[in-house]
């Protein structure tokens, strides 16, 4: 949005790196608080980052789009890395199969 770099970024809102990559790439959830500390640096009203939204419905998903939500939040509560490396593999040989 202003030409920052994600190191740049990171260090104006007071997180590592990984953690501003994270937050991009929605591995980790932005708090409220930290929501408005990016609001303040970028400038902008912490509703800019839900312009838009409110023309989206949860019931305008389809069902595969449902499902996938479930399957990603069930996935997130996994607290066994084992497990969870063991289900990503499974569903990586089950995609190759198709």
């Amino acid at each position: 949005m202003l030409g920052l770099s994600q190191q740049q970024m990171a260090d104006l809102i007071g997180v590592t790196y990984q953690q501003a990559h994270k937050y991009e790439r929605g591995i980790n959830r932005i708090s409220a608080g930290r929501l408005f500390e990016i609001s303040q640096v970028l400038g902008v009203p912490v509703g800019f980052f839900y312009e838009g939204l409110e023309n989206r419905r949860g019931s305008d998903l389809s069902a595969r789009q449902r499902m996938c939500l479930e399957l990603a939040r069930n996935f997130t509560s996994i607290s066994n890395e084992k497990h969870q490396d063991a289900l990503s593999q499974l569903a990586r040989a089950l995609a190759s199969e198709s």
